[in-house]
């Protein structure tokens, strides 16, 4: 009987508030304000909504608790198992995904190139907080930092995207290094501001020194990175000369649009393979070291100074280089770009995902990038999709899509009763 109650009650506040957001909208015709009512289409989707929120509240005590049972947590199949099987498959998806920009469309490629990036940011945010356990707010800050770093040393130096890409990493990672020492003794709530001020100082910064990077108006005319001198261009005014010459085959605006994808899916690889070696080094370790205990940290030898300067300067600089590759793919940037919206997104990736699981970061860029592309109509609403999401998430399974898995060894603690009982009878 309570949880009927419960759940009319849940189903009927879901109803309330999907009609209040969704069903109803205010529009202005001259001087008055009225209310549009939605097509039946949404209210029949709310009463959907609504219904499939009754049944969870009325069988909730029959649903597994996959937070609390550990015999159910999530499994990959055997045929995931084994190092060999995944180098396989592992070849298999980098050979799926060169092969995708030439048989898909245009507009699908450049939504993949988006997603590339994302994911270059939320592999770059889960070494500060899901590996080093430091809530970071403010990363769009170092994404902002990357982006500015190319277009300003193209503009005012002339420096190509090939230059500009290590240093625009390198001047990331030194703001890192930089943010590192105020928030050496801060944790929790306290990080959190101290991060989320650092990411709006350089945005106000960006929008305030007009002389230099050009204010609310952005810069603009970023040039496209070169493929060893060669521009992807229909024509060119100096340098080598375009690509389709050089090769002797006609020009297609496409191939820019592949070639840009080609490039940030090998910076992903890349990415993907200087985490993983840090993280089997010990400096990864010492990571997981300081998230778990600070105080069995620092007694075991190690620096949290050195810990939390070298989390934020690694994952600073893979930001700059996804922000200089923004800004080369984009050809203009403003500091609305870098809002901090981009830094909730960035965070929502890597806790859907799972902290510190690479794959289930990349899983949860997909989701957040690509979701909302294929349901554009729900585009107005689509932090409240998210918000929703990084709810049920939290309440179901807290600990993402794909938590880390950590090597572990098991002792038959049978065999051990059984071994000591015979060393007993042999003593008696």
């Amino acid at each position: 009987m309570a949880n009927i109650k419960s759940a009319f009650f849940s189903a009927l506040l879901t109803l309330f508030l999907g009609v209040s957001v969704m069903g109803l909208q205010l529009e202005s015709a001259g001087i008055k304000l009225g209310v549009q009512v939605a097509d039946s289409h949404t209210f029949w989707y709310l009463g959907l909504a609504a219904l499939l929120v009754f049944g969870v509240q009325l069988f909730r005590d029959k649903l597994p608790r996959l937070r609390s049972d550990p015999e159910k947590r999530f499994e990959w199949p055997e045929v995931f198992k084994g190092e060999q099987r995944q180098r396989m498959w592992m070849a298999l998806v980098i050979i799926l995904m060169l092969m995708f920009p030439f048989v898909s469309s245009r507009g699908w490629i450049d939504i993949a190139t988006l997603v590339l990036i994302y994911v270059m940011l939320g592999l770059g945010l889960n070494i500060v907080v899901g590996l080093a356990g430091l809530l970071d707010l403010g990363y769009v800050g170092f994404y902002a930092v990357g982006a500015y770093s190319y277009a300003l040393l193209h503009q005012y130096l002339g420096f190509s995207f090939w230059e500009a890409l290590p240093l625009a990493g390198g001047m990331a990672a030194l703001f890192g290094f930089l943010l590192g020492f105020p928030v050496l003794r801060l944790r929790g709530d306290y990080l959190a501001i101290v991060t989320l001020g650092f990411g709006e100082i350089i945005r106000l910064m960006l929008n305030n020194l007009t002389e230099l990077t050009g204010g609310p108006n952005g810069i603009g005319g970023i040039p496209k990175p070169t493929f060893f001198g060669l521009e992807l261009s229909r024509r060119v005014d100096e340098g080598w000369g375009t690509l389709h010459e050089f090769f002797g085959f006609s020009y297609s605006p496409v191939h820019k649009v592949i070639y840009l994808y080609l490039l940030a899916f090998l910076l992903v690889l890349l990415t993907l393979y200087v985490i993983r070696r840090f993280i089997r080094m010990p400096i990864g370790r010492s990571w997981e070291a300081l998230r778990e205990d600070d105080i069995a940290c620092r007694s075991l030898g190690l620096s949290p100074t050195w810990v939390k300067l070298s989390a934020f300067t690694l994952g600073a600089s893979f930001a700059g280089f996804a922000g200089s590759f923004f800004a080369a793919r984009q050809g203009f940037i403003s500091p609305n770009s870098f809002a901090f919206i981009e830094s909730a997104i960035i965070l929502a990736i890597v806790v859907l995902g799972g902290m510190g699981s690479q794959l289930g970061v990349i899983l949860a860029a997909i989701a957040m990038i690509l979701l909302p592309e294929l349901a554009r109509e729900f585009n107005e609403y689509r932090m409240l999709l998210f918000g929703l999401m990084m709810v049920v998430m939290m309440v179901w399974r807290p600990q993402g899509l794909l938590p880390m898995k950590r090597p572990q060894r098991r002792l038959d603690t049978t065999r051990l009763a059984s071994a000591s009982t015979g060393e007993a009878s042999n003593v008696k």
